[in-house]
């Protein structure tokens, strides 16, 4: 019988169906091999595991589709190759067909045999082509051709939020402070009016529904509460469910500490010098963003300094001169020891982004201003801190270092006239007039539109659809939310929900406020305004990703899908089942994450769902669950009070700062430091502990309930923050690993360990991180954050946000990839039998990964922070560790690419614009910074040439001099420009950096040059 091209396409149809069909029905394998990729960075080494490779331990992948991967079983992805060569092999019999007739007849057989033979042979060599020359869906590309122009203004005024010596602290009598771990517990409970010995003290409840559950450890809040003296930290049992430490007094490292109270200094004597140490290089105490718009986190860096001389510390001399590089490590880390909560996490200001305090701002107000959630002087301070970052032309970036936009703008102005600031004030009428010479805010992005339709200020007709019914959408289909990056898809749950029900404040009709905002906000009367038209609308400003034609064509279709009648009883009817399916996602998200959830966005996103879903009853259960965690996320500096990025980077910052110690060679000369860490890091692996173990989040890590909600594997990983946080990164994995490693080599923790004064870290446990690590490396050898890639690079044509970029699907990471690869390198060391064949691999796969996205001009560019010093760090270190030499030519081209950078003062500087512009900062951090040095980039640039063993010593020997000479007397560095950014286009703070990378870099340099380095 003679198979025809229409034959050949109907069995190709089929098959992929049934693929498909088939791949999505079968059952994956238990939990234990859940997400295992064993040897595999494609097809073929997959197949080859599977069939040669089984009985190495980990076994060989999962039957099916695997939702937590976003990928299929190799077989399955087979047949999909086969069905595009049978595709292909029709295509080619489909021709002769037309053009020869009759004589086609003659000789089918042989033209079927030749189509086949061709079709495999030119499939083949395309696939193969794009897998050589293609650049992947992680490259980052190069410089954009639409560059920021404008820079931010204004004007010079000094504010001070509070001052904690004055009446200006707080209208109580007690000054702010920041409470962490248990303390911060007992404060959030008491506070509600409830039991601490019940709801939540440590973490487990007591038969409650609500209170606080989860690890307290590296929760941090600001409180005006005095601290109880019966509910302190507990740092005397080593036995306590708790997880508490036996760790008592301070250790300096540079003086010996006092031992008895006559020697102990009078902390009140002390006062200015304090204060003089906790501002740094300031030289007002508050707030004057002309001069520097990044907060110094003075208010926090006072407490924690009063606190450890209160203890029986010892300051450092600020009048001896640090004379060698030693000295100079020694008298950062001892300044830095000062900082170190009471559970061995360093905290700081996280803030950065404008956009997300007025979301909890409009949250709080149409749940009617519930006190618990914000109280009176949280909201002085919130619009303290609005109006000091308000800039000269009346606008607000969209974040502290960005030019106004309306994106800020819109969303900061609502914020504070919902705050209770008057229209006629004279900042809301430059703000007012900002917004109108736009346009409106129909002008605005997309994220502050939805805001606007929740608090009544704009009709829903004027937001693009956001249908909660793609959730039901089977797994396999080409493109699902779950295949999305996991903040992007966390974000649009939430907001699908409050679309889909058509959520609107329900006062907005008869709120003064909201009525006079909407003639405030636009430049023609309310009611005239043609919101269907304007869904598109956006200023040049705020759109750094415009729309691609695709997702315009695809709004516009659901705006009709949306709106005409014909499609109603259809929508109608799978709505209801897509709000709650999405209902109850988001209620295995907030018991996922003991309701801190992954981000600020969709925490107050899920907290006005779930008040939504309790009929606006404040007392339910989960809403009061949310609203105890809504100060997990703010934080108070000089500038006011703000919401972070995160709820912190603790366990990040942490675990940089143990290994800078460790290579400085200060880890045993800091022993209390080290071994409060080592506790920390320990209490901080995610669903690892008891605590942990015992709350709600922990049946989710069960194979129904990730498979169901799309989460990857979580236990034994670390996370950005906190352990209750409960979504582990790759990266931060990576470097908990490492810090942990490192300790193993600290006498002073180990003899602790011994002794039973720190509970121990099981070898297991190690394993369990390491299977994260292996997971969560991508086919193209790289790593991503949270999850596999389980989308494809056109996602991006269907981004939906004007003001991100990049942030549709999973990319692998230089930063992400560095941080793996070295702790799997590190852990072979230390464990070579484990895994052997699959950790090696995974290391090989990650230097390819390293070498395919490194740039012509020898950078990497940073995704994650500023940008091209950052980026070349993780690239040479992930390189030198994973095999290749210094003189290797990407080694090489990468240390010429950073020389070339060094500013005449020996240091390197960049700023926010590299990476909004994916190019290297023409002046560097000529802003906040010094001649457009900064210590941090410095730190970073020094940190990967000295990796490389670079042999231009002179220019490594000018950086270190540079760092010398911008340390200051106290030990610490100055707080420069911006240096996290996310989704290319928003800065973020870390207070962090500007003392753990400094240190870091002498410490490596002095390691690797010795006397080179003599001053």
């Amino acid at each position: 019988m003679i198979l025809t091209a229409s034959s050949m396409i109907s069995s190709a149809g089929g098959l992929l169906l049934l693929s498909l069909i088939t791949a999505h029905a079968l059952t994956p394998n238990p939990l234990s091999k859940l997400g295992k990729r064993p040897l595999g960075s494609g097809l073929w080494t997959y197949l080859y595991s599977q069939f040669f490779r089984a009985e190495s331990k980990g076994g060989g992948g999962c039957w099916g589709y695997d939702s937590s991967l976003g990928s299929f079983n190799p077989f399955w992805r087979l047949s999909f190759h086969i069905c595009g060569i049978m595709i292909w092999s029709s295509m080619l019999l489909f021709y002769p067909q037309l053009r020869l007739g009759e004589i086609y007849h003659e000789f089918s057989n042989e033209l079927r045999v030749w189509a086949v033979i061709f079709a495999t042979a030119g499939y083949s060599l395309t696939i193969g082509l794009i897998w050589m020359f293609g650049s992947g869906v992680s490259h980052p590309g190069g410089p954009r051709e639409h560059k920021i122009r404008r820079m931010p203004k204004w004007d010079d005024v000094t504010t001070t939020a509070i001052d904690q010596g004055s009446s200006l602290s707080s209208s109580s009598s007690s000054p702010w402070r920041c409470a962490v771990a248990q303390d911060s517990h007992v404060v959030s409970l008491k506070r509600f009016g409830m039991d601490p010995t019940t709801h939540g003290k440590n973490g487990v409840l007591d038969n409650k529904s609500v209170g606080l559950c989860g690890e307290p450890f590296g929760r941090q809040m600001w409180t005006t509460e005095v601290r109880d003296g019966d509910d302190c930290y507990n740092f005397s049992s080593t036995n306590s469910t708790d997880g508490s430490i036996s760790i008592s007094g301070t250790d300096d490292g540079w003086t010996k500490v006092p031992t008895s109270t006559s020697e102990v200094t009078d902390t009140k004597t002390n006062t200015d010098l304090i204060r003089q140490m906790a501002m740094a290089d300031r030289t007002e105490y508050g707030f004057n963003p002309s001069k520097n718009p990044n907060s110094a986190d003075l208010i926090f860096r006072e407490q924690m300094i009063t606190d450890y001389v209160a203890n029986g510390g010892t300051l450092p001399d600020v009048n001896e001169k640090c004379k060698t590089v030693k000295e100079a490590m020694k008298k950062a880390v001892h300044f830095y020891s000062m900082l170190q909560t009471e559970d061995g996490h360093w905290a700081g200001d996280y803030g950065g982004p404008h956009f997300l305090m007025p979301g909890m701002i409009i949250t709080w107000y149409v749940m009617g201003k519930p006190s618990l959630m914000l109280n009176d002087e949280q909201c002085a301070l919130m619009a303290h801190y609005l109006k000091v970052h308000q800039q000269s032309d009346g606008g607000w970036g969209t974040h502290i270092e960005s030019p106004s936009t309306m994106f800020g703008t819109t969303l900061s102005y609502v914020a504070l006239r919902l705050l209770g600031v008057d229209p006629n004030d004279k900042d809301m009428l430059r703000g007012k007039a900002f917004i109108q010479n736009q346009g409106g805010v129909t002008m605005t992005s997309s994220w502050a539109k939805f805001w606007l339709c929740i608090l009544g200020c704009m009709e829903w007709e004027g937001h693009n659809s956001v249908p909660p019914e793609m959730w039901l959408l089977p797994n396999w289909f080409p493109f699902h939310p779950g295949r999305l990056w996991c903040h992007c898809r966390m974000v649009y749950l939430p907001m699908g929900y409050l679309y889909g029900s058509r959520f609107v404040y329900d006062k907005a009709e008869t709120d003064e406020v909201v009525l006079s905002l909407r003639k405030e906000l636009y430049c023609e009367d309310y009611d005239s305004i043609p919101w269907m038209k304007t869904r598109h609308f956006i200023a040049p400003m705020d759109n750094y990703s415009p729309i691609p034609f695709v997702m315009e064509f695809a709004q516009n279709a659901m705006a009709r899908y949306e709106s005409w009648a014909i499609f109603q009883p259809f929508k109608n009817f799978v709505r209801k089942f897509g709000l709650s399916f999405s209902a109850e996602y988001m209620a295995a998200e907030d018991l996922q994450t003991n309701f801190i959830d992954i981000g600020p966005v969709n925490k107050v996103m899920n907290m006005l769902s779930a008040y939504h879903l309790a009929g606006g009853d404040l007392n339910h259960p989960t809403v009061v669950n949310h609203m105890l965690r809504t100060a997990d996320y703010l934080w108070l500096a000089e500038d006011g009070m703000k919401m972070q990025g995160y709820n912190g980077s603790q366990c990040w910052d942490t675990s940089f700062a143990i290994q800078a110690i460790s290579e400085c060679g200060l880890m045993d000369e800091f022993p209390n430091l080290s071994k409060k860490i080592w506790s920390y890091l320990e209490r901080t692996q995610i669903l690892s502990t008891e605590v942990s173990q015992a709350s709600p989040a922990f049946k989710y890590e069960s194979f129904e309930n990730r498979n169901k909600y799309y989460r990857h594997v979580s236990k034994g990983g670390w996370p950005f923050s906190t352990s209750a946080h409960g979504w582990p990164i790759s990266d931060c994995t990576g470097e908990g690993l490492k810090g942990v490693m490192v300790l193993l080599k600290s006498k002073s923790v180990q003899d602790a360990v011994k002794n039973g004064s720190l509970r121990d870290i099981s070898e297991s446990r190690l394993q369990d991180a390491v299977n994260v690590i292996l997971t969560l490396q991508n086919e193209d050898g790289g790593w991503a954050t949270y999850e596999n890639n389980r989308g494809f690079g056109w996602y991006e044509q269907l981004n939906p946000s004007e003001v991100f970029g990049d942030i549709m699907i999973d990319y692998s990471y230089a930063e992400c990839s560095m941080a793996s690869l070295t702790a799997l390198v590190d852990f072979h060391k230390l464990y070579p039998d484990h895994r052997t064949n699959e950790v090696l691999h995974s290391i090989e796969q990650g230097r390819k990964f390293f070498e395919s996205i490194q740039r012509d001009d020898g950078s990497w560019y940073g995704s994650w922070a500023c940008c091209f010093c950052y980026g070349c760090w993780f690239g040479i270190e992930g390189l030198i560790k994973s095999g290749e030499t210094p003189s290797s030519p990407a080694i090489q081209k990468c240390c010429r690419f950073l020389l070339s950078k060094q500013r005449e003062n020996g240091g390197w500087g960049e700023d926010f614009t590299s990476c909004y512009d994916k190019d290297y900062a023409e002046n560097g951090m000529d802003s906040y910074g010094d001649d457009g040095s900064g210590v941090v980039n410095t730190g970073w640039a020094l940190l990967a040439l000295s990796e490389a063993k670079c042999d231009d010593i002179e220019a490594v020997k000018r950086g270190v001099q540079y760092l010398l000479k911008r340390q200051l007397p106290s030990g610490d560095w100055p707080q420069e420009g911006i240096s996290g950014v996310f989704n290319r286009a928003c800065g973020i703070t870390y207070t962090a950096y500007r003392n753990v990378f400094p240190i870091w870099a002498l410490g490596r340099c002095r390691e690797t040059y010795g006397d080179a380095l003599k001053m």
